[in-house]
């Protein structure tokens, strides 16, 4: 067979059986950074690289392995990662059916997953998936090591590379750990994105992020500027590849030179700041505002912040710098219910001022509310609905609790034999089969109908549709009207 490339890496996807008719128009196409950070890691070790993105390219399984089969990777890599802990998971499902792909058309291609999702459960995933080799860890390491092999099929290679899952005699064997890359060397070994083998051109903001601008979704690009939370909250999974709840920075003047090229190459303006918690670390965030401010760049970002975070003095600098948008997890207005969660110590009333000075700095916030976590009862998940429309946030994200895996949630759900969902994809928020975890006062249907009625009746609310209209116009109200019209069809909504 003609010699082919090093390395194939494909971003798996299906924003329709995630998002259902949402994906149409609502919901963002975003780029895949981690397998963009992978593909430019590659290049840069010297291997022949292409990088392939399912759902911006709008490819099957099946044409992604014809793909494989003209460009002959040595080494198929399905990097399982997404844009909030809970992608990977929910991407699972087309992950899978590729690594059946090339298994059936391409038996002589090894593959290799890497995500967070895998890192969670890498031998149960190498038993039930069609993949050679699973990397537990975050993948530079044990990618660059892989590659280095002359014999991918030598098992006594194989123990060698660092966070490897392989078979050997049909068993599931790892070969120990792998470092992750120290915070000193962050910028230096991920030194970027491989924007130029991403289609650029296809990747759509939220609408919500772009109320300012509704008809200027694109072009559009999320960024790293850290890896990892120090929190612990019991229902995410974000430190699974990483071993323990921790937090590592790139320095803010590599990130400005990757906002450079966005700006100046791609003429990107929408930007999403994808780090689990990025308004944290002062020196880092207001580095980085000045660096931007210094450039005179008119991004409009949005980022992750926590009520117990936002500082007074971070906020007048985050809007200079075109961070028009903050998203809070407010989850709960029960102290009791965000206790049970470790989901920080701060007070209803801290919620409220938080909220409030966000928005006199001109600050849009993305309000996030969580139903049906553990200590959750109807009266718990009414008083946070009242809270949502109380406060009367820009937008509000409703989720239903769920145990993803690498979450001390899934953790618990496994040892008391909670239902969990039989799909991968299903673990998404918006999935036709979605299926919450109960509670010891509600079952999964009833949380899974709160959370879609209280979505419908926030939505709705004439306060919230005046203020959007007072605040973004008539085109952006009707936006919304619209967006209410589409209802999720739901197997176990009570």
């Amino acid at each position: 067979m003609t010699k082919g490339i090093d390395l194939l890496i494909i971003s798996p996807g299906n924003n329709r059986i995630i998002y259902q008719d949402l994906s149409k128009e609502y919901s963002a196409i975003e780029p895949p950074v981690w397998a963009g950070l992978l593909a430019k890691f590659a290049y840069n070790q010297g291997y022949n690289t292409f990088l392939i993105d399912q759902e911006a390219q709008g490819l099957s399984s099946d044409q992604i392995a014809q793909h494989g089969l003209d460009l002959n990777p040595r080494l198929v890599v399905i990097v399982v990662y997404g844009q909030q802990p809970s992608a990977s998971t929910q991407n699972m499902t087309m992950a899978e059916e590729i690594c059946s792909k090339f298994h059936s058309q391409a038996p002589h291609m090894k593959t290799l997953m890497i995500g967070g999702h895998v890192s969670a459960l890498p031998e149960k995933t190498l038993d039930e998936s069609n993949v050679d080799f699973i990397c537990q860890g975050e993948g530079p390491h044990t990618l660059q090591t892989l590659l280095q092999l002359e014999n991918l099929e030598d098992p006594n290679q194989l123990d060698k590379v660092p966070g490897l899952w392989h078979r050997q005699n049909g068993r599931p064997v790892f070969s120990g750990p792998s470092p992750v890359i120290p915070e000193k060397e962050l910028s230096a070994t991920l030194n970027g994105v491989a924007w130029d083998m991403l289609p650029m051109g296809v990747y759509r903001a939220h609408n919500w992020h772009c109320f300012d601008h509704i008809n200027d979704r694109t072009p559009y690009a999320t960024l790293y500027t850290s890896l990892g939370c120090p929190f612990k909250c019991t229902f995410c999974c974000i430190n699974a590849p990483f071993g323990k709840p921790s937090i590592r920075y790139w320095d803010p003047d590599f990130v400005i030179t990757e906002l450079d090229i966005l700006a100046n190459k791609y003429g990107v303006k929408n930007i999403k700041i994808a780090d689990e918690m990025f308004v944290l670390q002062e020196d880092h965030v207001m580095r980085l505002c000045d660096l931007i401010i210094e450039r005179g760049y008119e991004f409009n970002f949005w980022a992750y912040a926590r009520v117990d975070t936002v500082k007074d003095r971070f906020l007048e600098k985050l809007k200079r710098a075109g961070f028009n948008w903050l998203c809070l997890g407010i989850e709960s207005k029960s102290k009791h219910v965000r206790d049970g969660a470790q989901k920080g110590h701060y007070s209803e009333q801290d919620i409220v001022d938080v909220v409030r000075k966000i928005q006199a700095a001109g600050i849009y916030i993305i309000a996030n509310y969580m139903f049906g976590l553990p200590d959750d009862n109807y009266q718990s998940m009414n008083e946070t609905l009242s809270l949502s429309k109380e406060l009367n946030c820009e937008w509000a994200n409703f989720y239903s609790g769920m145990a993803y895996p690498g979450s001390k949630l899934y953790d618990v759900a496994l040892q008391k034999g909670w239902k969990l969902p039989e799909k991968w994809h299903d673990f998404s928020q918006h999935s036709y089969e979605q299926l919450p975890l109960a509670t010891d006062h509600l079952t999964a249907g009833q949380v899974l109908s709160f959370r879609d009625n209280a979505w419908q009746e926030y939505f709705t609310n004439p306060a919230y549709t005046d203020m959007v209209k007072a605040k973004f116009g008539q085109e952006v109200h009707d936006h919304i009207n619209r967006l209410t019209s589409h209802k999720l069809k739901r197997k176990y909504a009570a």
